[in-house]
């Protein structure tokens, strides 16, 4: 399920946590950067719930509606619409999320607000409203609704602090597992009793991907560094930010270490993460040095690649 961009941006944290604090055990900080791994698939499930609590809300709310001394019509006879969502059912009785829940501990039970500013917010989305308005009940309409329910979560601020009180290895992960769940619900089907829940890694090679990119990075880093000086030898040095040599010095340990992996594939994913972890120039700047040490290294027979269409 964790695609590898999301683990090359674990392994680039984690990178950068272990240098800038100046620790010196590099088994502690790959245990720290596996437990993040671990934690952004926890996230998947902690996301995945929230239109079941935000829905438990809702019939609370029709609930003391009712028990009014002087109820109104309307709090007699409610629309049930959202709160009998055949897709958000399905998720409740999982016991594949169920049982993850239970055993992580995972939950929102401690966050209460948060999941009354949720349903306050998505109640008054245009999504929300033409769907309550709506006499019709499909399972399509359904699952479009609660769809646009994860998307609305991406501008949702009181959710943003919420994941960073509950855990610090859940940051910038929300858009990745929004796009998981989103991919997990296009599958759904009326005739389903079960969401399909995705495997923690997407092949058996994953794990040890992570460890080895982190190890290799990690121990070559001064050698690489030195390596990346040939190649900027015209840049002012203090111009040159940390995040920009950290980058493309994980980006040798990959081109150097992973045969299988093509070398457009891995320039392509270093050059997206670094426009959105390192400066607005960084993407320009890392293309054009990451360009010249893939010719020096494919010289010298250091990038070896095996397979079909990548030698």
């Amino acid at each position: 399920m964790l695609s590898r961009r999301l683990l090359r941006i674990k392994v680039i944290k984690a990178l950068f946590a272990h240098l800038k604090s100046g620790a010196d055990n590099m088994m502690a900080s790959e245990k720290t950067l596996m437990a993040s791994v671990d934690k952004a698939y926890d996230l998947y499930f902690q996301i995945l719930i929230l239109p079941v609590e935000v829905t438990r809300y809702a019939q609370q709310r029709i609930d003391i509606a009712k028990q009014k001394k002087l109820p109104t019509y309307e709090d007699l006879n409610p629309n049930t619409k959202f709160v009998d969502n055949a897709v958000i059912r399905i998720i409740s009785n999982s016991d594949a999320v169920n049982d993850r829940i239970a055993a992580r501990k995972l939950g929102w039970s401690q966050y209460p607000e948060l999941i009354r500013t949720l349903y306050a917010q998505f109640a008054e989305t245009p999504a929300y409203k033409e769907y309550m308005q709506h006499d019709s009940r499909s399972f399509e309409e359904d699952k479009q609704l609660v769809e646009e329910f994860f998307k609305s979560l991406q501008e949702s601020d009181a959710l943003e602090e919420a994941l960073e009180e509950i855990s610090l290895l859940w940051s910038d992960d929300l858009p990745y597992i929004t796009m998981m769940i989103l991919r997990s619900l296009s599958g759904l089907r009326a005739s389903h009793s079960e969401i399909r829940i995705p495997p923690k890694f997407k092949s058996e090679e994953d794990p040890e991907f992570v460890k080895t990119l982190f190890e290799k990075a990690l121990v070559n880093y001064n050698s690489y560094q030195d390596y990346i000086e040939k190649f900027t030898a015209n840049w002012d040095v203090d111009r040159i930010v940390f995040m920009d040599n950290l980058i493309i010095g994980t980006a040798i340990a990959e081109l150097t270490s992973f045969p299988s992996i093509p070398v457009k594939v891995t320039l392509d994913e270093w050059i997206e993460i670094s426009k959105y972890y390192s400066t607005p120039g960084s993407s320009t700047f890392i293309n054009g040095v990451l360009d010249k040490i893939v010719a020096s290294l494919t010289e010298e027979g250091r990038i070896k690649k095996a397979g079909r269409g990548l030698i």
